[in-house]
C-alpha cells in the first residue's frame, strides 16, 4: 500500500511540476527512481553471481558470498531518470505548432509561470552532465569487470570528465578566480580576480579525479560508500537551499542545477543503501564510487562552487593525505586495510600493517613514532629492541578504531557517517561566515 501511495505521489508531482518548480519534478523522479533500484536489485543480484561478479564479505561469521558491483543498477536507473526529465525540466520551451524550416511559431511559454521554469540556457549543460555520468558509469563498470589496476583506472575519470570541460569552454569559458581582500590589501593592488587560464581546467580535471577516487577510497564497511554519499548530498542540498531561499539572483540559477541533479541521486542512493548497509545483501563495486563521486563533481564545476563542493570532502581529503605513506610505497600496504573482524565478540578491529617483513622508508621511522604520539596511529614494538614490529594501517576506518576502540561494523560505520556530517554542516557555517570576510561578500543575502 505504502509504495503505491509513493508512485501516485511520485506522479503527481511529476506532472504539477510543469506548471510550478522543477524541484518537484526532481522529487517525483527521486521516489520513482528509489522504487525502480528497490525492486531490481533483488531480481538481479542472482545474475550478478552466474557470471562471476560476487565477492567474499570478510566481516561476517563464514564470510558469505554476496553479489559485486550492484552499484551498477542504481547508476543505470540514475540515467533513464536523467532522460525521461528533460521534457519536465524545459517544459516552456515545447514546440507545440511550428510552420516548418525550424521555426518555433507556438510554444508553451505563455501558460507557465516564468519565474518557476528551468533556464533553457542549461540544456546544454545539463546534456554535458548526463554525458559525462554515463561515461564514468561505463568506465566504473568496465573496472569492475576487468579488475583495472590502481595506476591505470586512477585518471579514468577526467576522461569522462572532458565532455564537461569541453561545454564549459564554449558556454562559460571563465577561469579567473577572485583575490581575497585580504591579499588585495597586502599586494596593494586594485585587481580583484587572477585569470588562470589552463591551470583551471587542471584544476576542474583533478577535482573530477578527486572526487570519485576518494569515495572509492573510504570503503571496506557494509554501507560506508552510499551512506558517504548519501550524506555529502543532503549536506549539498542544505547549501542549495541556503542560496535558493536567501541567495542572490544570480546565485539561485546555478543550486536550481545543483539540486535537480542531487535528490533524484538521493533516491537511487537511499534504496541502494537499504541493500548494501550491514548486514549487507550486496556490494556496491567501484562503478557506484566514481558515478557517487562525479556527481558532486559536475555540480561544482557546472555550478560554478567547485571550492565549495571540496569543503564537504573534508574527511574523504584527510583519509587520503594520511593513507599517502601506505599508497605511495613509504610504509607496508596490504593489498586489503579494512578493520579485522573478530569472530568471538562480533567486533571489528584496527588492520595492521607489518613493518618486520617488510620494513618502511627510514624518513618514516620518526614520523610513525610522532603519529603515534599524536594518537593517530597505533604501534607495536619489540619489547627488547625497541623496533618497530607493526602499525595500524592509515584509513580514516582504522582511525575510528583507534580513537573509540573495537565497535560492530554498523556503529563503525554510523559514527564515521556522523563525523561526516558534522564536519561538513561547520564547513557550510565556515563557508558563509569566513568567505564574507575574506572576500568582503557572501551570496547569501542575510549575511
Amino acid at each position: 500500500m505504502l509504495q503505491f501511495a509513493l508512485l501516485a505521489a511520485a506522479i503527481t508531482s511529476i506532472y504539477v511540476s510543469r506548471h510550478y518548480s522543477p524541484l518537484l519534478a526532481a522529487l517525483g523522479f527521486s521516489i520513482v527512481g528509489y522504487q525502480a533500484t528497490n525492486a531490481l536489485i533483488p531480481r538481479v543480484s542472482s545474475s550478478f553471481i552466474k557470471i562471476g561478479l560476487f565477492g567474499k564479505d570478510l566481516s561476517k561469521p563464514g564470510r558469505p558470498v554476496i553479489p559485486e558491483s550492484i552499484g551498477a543498477i542504481s547508476a543505470t536507473v540514475y540515467l533513464f531518470i536523467m532522460f525521461f526529465y528533460i521534457p519536465f525540466l524545459f517544459y516552456k520551451y515545447l514546440v507545440v505548432i511550428t510552420s516548418g524550416g525550424g521555426h518555433r511559431d507556438l510554444s508553451v511559454m505563455e501558460s507557465v509561470q516564468e519565474e518557476y521554469l528551468f533556464p533553457h540556457g542549461k540544456m546544454s549543460e545539463y546534456l554535458s552532465a548526463v554525458l559525462c555520468l554515463q561515461s564514468t558509469v561505463l568506465l566504473g563498470m568496465a573496472d569492475d569487470l576487468f579488475d583495472l589496476r590502481w595506476r591505470h583506472k586512477f585518471f579514468l575519470p577526467a576522461v569522462s570528465a572532458i565532455p564537461l570541460l569541453i561545454v564549459y569552454y564554449v558556454d562559460f569559458g571563465v577561469t579567473y578566480v577572485l583575490i581575497p581582500d585580504v591579499i588585495q590589501n597586502w599586494l596593494q593592488t586594485s585587481k580583484t580576480a587572477v585569470n588562470l587560464g589552463g591551470f583551471y581546467y587542471m584544476y576542474m580535471a583533478a577535482m573530477a579525479i578527486f572526487c570519485p577516487n576518494s569515495i572509492n577510497i573510504l570503503a571496506g564497511v557494509n554501507g560506508l560508500e552510499v551512506g558517504q554519499s548519501i550524506v555529502l548530498g543532503v549536506i549539498s542540498l542544505v547549501n542549495d537551499s541556503l542560496y535558493l531561499t536567501l541567495g542572490t539572483e544570480a546565485s539561485k540559477e546555478a543550486h536550481m542545477f545543483s539540486a535537480i541533479l542531487i535528490i533524484p541521486f538521493l533516491g537511487v542512493a537511499l534504496a541502494l543503501w537499504k541493500w548494501n548497509k550491514w548486514p549487507a545483501k550486496v556490494f556496491v563495486g567501484d562503478t557506484f564510487c566514481y558515478f557517487a563521486g562525479m556527481i558532486f563533481s559536475v555540480v561544482g564545476i557546472l555550478g560554478h562552487f567547485s571550492k565549495t563542493t571540496l569543503l564537504l570532502f573534508i574527511p574523504q581529503t584527510f583519509n587520503f593525505a594520511y593513507s599517502s605513506p601506505q599508497l605511495f610505497g613509504l610504509v607496508p600496504c596490504p593489498r586489503h586495510r579494512m578493520p579485522r573482524f573478530n569472530e568471538g565478540d562480533g567486533l571489528m578491529y584496527p588492520s595492521r600493517a607489518d613493518l618486520v617483513a617488510k620494513p618502511p622508508k627510514k624518513v618514516m621511522i620518526p614520523v610513525l613514532k610522532s603519529l603515534y604520539l599524536l594518537r593517530l596511529i597505533d604501534i607495536e614494538t619489540d619489547a627488547k629492541t625497541g623496533v618497530l614490529q607493526n602499525c595500524t594501517n592509515m584509513t580514516l576506518i582504522n582511525l575510528v578504531l583507534v580513537w573509540f576502540g573495537p565497535m560492530r561494523e554498523d556503529k563503525l560505520c554510523n559514527r564515521i557517517l556522523t563525523i561526516q556530517l558534522v564536519i561538513g554542516l561547520l564547513a557550510i557555517l565556515a563557508r558563509h561566515s569566513i568567505g564574507s570576510f575574506i572576500f568582503g561578500h557572501d551570496n547569501i543575502q542575510f549575511l
